[in-house]
């Protein structure tokens, strides 16, 4: 028998380290020949190891969230015969994962980017009902109820002594909830059981978030500009194209606003960038790489759409809801998770009245649209006065890095794309 010391290799260009992320494998366990040892994740992919050895697995490196140096060792095995170490280049199998993306934001709504989460409607509250003041359990004898209500008695802290039943001499929930409305003052219903404290390791992809979000707000400074736009005739071109749209895909209102915000971005270069502070130089993008923020299982992703001013509506419907099956599949590559210029983030119809983007370091700027309302407006009739119409509403929020963007031109860059939205066969035209 001899011992087996398997050195963490060389998994990728300019990597130093890597955290340990997963382990399949503990002490004592057998792995076979190529079996799955750990996944680790860098900077740029998350990778899994597998053993180049069979044996008896007698250490390994550390915990989850433990970052180990290249070269060191990953597992020592047991093996049988004369084995020599390794030297630290045996080939690992990756399996390339999303690496996290920083951003703020995001679960999709009315885009396949994310699917909106329907909130269920609230369980109507038992009319209250009026009850006699308690009678003292002397008077009712031995108490009658089911074990169905004596525990919901005990669980709400109410002795049933002091339940005056309402027929039979036998306690049922209706004379609890009689109970519960007269004496509703006293704090009867608590909101819940307390549970016992839990400590969850912030590791993997939700450590990279956390630092990637830290960055951002500690070498950013942000201001961010809100406006509201009327999206009515917008949804209107948008109900137009999908009744006629084939066999394509059904249109939301992402593909649409990444239209309109490619042809906007021409006129402001400033905000199509990405600022490299410590050489204190902005490089304004000649391409538009858009950033869509995705949430996953695994955390908030920000997928690529590469070259989005040469794509048209239907061809930006079709590698939106691409990427994001690929980044909820854990499929999308390194390159389809970097280089963006700008990002757009949404929570779709959890998205409130505004949001405060967090910018996606190095780039420069990040739109949000927020839900669609709809509410009364005032509109010219065309006779000298107002006329009160149904609008559908969106407030569009802008986050920029103050340092390299004014006030002024993040207000203008948004006036500009309200015109557009508000007039979107301005959108098609040449």
């Amino acid at each position: 028998m001899a011992l087996y010391t398997f050195r963490l290799p060389d998994i990728g260009e300019g990597i130093a380290e890597a955290e340990i992320v997963a382990w399949h494998v503990k002490v004592g366990d057998r792995v076979e020949e190529d079996g799955k040892l750990a996944d680790l994740m860098t900077d740029k992919a998350t990778v899994e190891m597998e053993s180049p050895v069979a044996g008896i697995v007698r250490e390994i490196a550390g915990a989850e969230g433990d970052v180990i140096a290249i070269g060191s060792a990953l597992a020592v095995i047991e093996v049988e015969g004369d084995v020599a170490e390794d030297d630290g280049e045996a080939a690992a199998s990756p399996a390339p994962a999303p690496a996290p993306a920083p951003e703020p934001v995001a679960a999709p709504a009315p885009s396949p980017v994310a699917a909106p989460v329907a909130a269920p409607a609230p369980a109507p509250a038992p009319a209250p009902v009026a009850a006699p003041a308690p009678a003292p359990a002397a008077a009712h004898g031995p108490i009658l109820a089911s074990p169905a209500v004596r525990a919901r008695a005990a669980d709400l802290g109410i002795d049933l002594a002091a339940v005056r039943p309402a027929q039979d001499g036998r306690i049922r929930h209706a004379d609890l909830d009689a109970y519960l409305g007269y004496h509703a003052g006293q704090g009867y219903g608590r909101p819940g059981a307390a549970r016992a404290d839990e400590q969850v390791r912030v590791i993997g992809m939700r450590r990279r978030i956390a630092e990637n979000m830290a960055a951002s707000k500690r070498h950013i400074p942000h201001f961010t500009y809100v406006d509201e736009i009327d999206v009515t005739a917008l949804e209107d071109l948008r109900a137009d194209l999908n009744a006629n749209r084939g066999d394509r895909p059904k249109l939301t209102m992402l593909p649409l606003l990444i239209v309109a915000i490619c042809r906007t971005l021409p006129d402001f270069p400033m905000l199509n960038a990405r600022y490299d502070d410590e050489a204190g130089i902005v490089t304004r993008s000649g391409a538009v790489h858009l950033g869509m923020a995705t949430q996953t299982d695994a955390g908030l992703m920000v997928p690529v759409i590469r070259d989005a001013q040469d794509r048209n509506v239907w061809q930006l419907a079709r590698e939106i809801a691409r990427l994001a099956d690929a980044a909820r599949t854990g499929k999308a590559t390194s390159a389809e998770l970097s280089g963006s210029t700008i990002t757009v983030t949404s929570l779709g119809p959890l998205g409130g009245i505004a949001t405060t983007p967090v910018i996606n370091r190095p780039e420069v700027a990040i739109i949000g649209p927020n839900k669609i309302v709809e509410r009364p407006v005032f509109r010219p009739n065309g006779r000298g006065g107002e006329d009160i119409v149904r609008a559908k509403l969106m407030n569009l929020s802008i986050s920029c890095d103050h340092r390299v963007v004014d006030g002024w031109d993040a207000a203008s860059y948004v006036q500009a794309l309200k015109k557009l939205i508000e007039t979107p066969v301005l959108l098609f035209a040449d």
